[in-house]
């Protein structure tokens, strides 16, 4: 299978997450084995310091080992350059989206009913949001989305998305952190993408702490979410 080109290109940005990548990975094997096409998946180390980068060599998947760390965003645009497939899948690796769930992203778009899938945690019931103050932020940049380009998006910052290689390919991306998401999303909605939203479940983290600061990284989103919309 792995001797034609990609179909799918899964990219998974990894800090200190040795407890949770190495079942994230096997989980995505398995979900992509059941759809029966060729794939890759690269798993982007953003200099780890603990054993997550072993863990990642070990799952035998195509890893890229950065020498300092970066930040999130940075990750996730060394493996858009890596990435061959037709198709790019981003899954966060702290355990919280279901791999499961791949087929839910990538089927509309090989139905070409959408450029861009994003999973969104709000479209289903079940997922409850232990920090309110995560999913109080999330919605105000949702707001703030639609005040600026008249679409309405549930889960803007969800990092669980499925994408169009062009749109990847053809957009200028400039996110070192969090704020890709949204870069990605407003710069996509500006050139015309279609974009869907499938409802996906979402779990907490259950090893260490999120590294995302609400205060700090919120208004890195907005000023983004700003500049993205006014600029090229």
């Amino acid at each position: 299978m792995q001797n034609r080109k990609p179909a799918i290109s899964i990219v998974i940005p990894v800090f200190n997450e040795e407890f949770t990548i190495g079942d994230v990975i096997k989980r995505v094997k398995i979900a992509l084995e059941k759809m029966s096409l060729p794939y890759e998946i690269l798993v982007v180390d953003d200099c780890s310091t603990d054993n997550s980068l072993r863990v990642s060599l070990k799952s035998e998947v195509k890893v890229l080992s950065l020498r300092e760390h970066k930040g999130k965003g940075y990750a996730l645009r060394t493996g858009f350059e890596s990435a061959k497939g037709d198709i790019i899948v981003t899954i966060d690796s702290d355990g919280s989206h279901n791999p499961e769930e791949l087929p839910k992203l990538i089927t509309p778009i090989l139905r070409d009913e959408a450029d861009i899938v994003i999973g969104s945690r709000f479209l289903d019931k079940e997922n409850i949001f232990q920090n309110k103050l995560n999913k109080v932020g999330v919605q105000f940049l949702n707001l703030l989305i639609k005040v600026l380009t008249g679409r309405s998006i549930s889960d803007s910052q969800s990092g669980y998305r499925a994408l169009k290689s062009e749109l990847i390919k053809g957009t200028r991306i400039t996110s070192n952190g969090y704020e890709i998401e949204s870069e990605l999303l407003i710069k996509a909605l500006k050139r015309g993408f279609r974009t869907k939203e499938m409802p996906i479940k979402f779990k907490q983290r259950t090893y260490g702490k999120s590294k995302l600061d609400p205060l700090r990284d919120g208004l890195k989103i907005f000023s983004t979410i700003l500049f993205s919309f006014i600029g090229d």
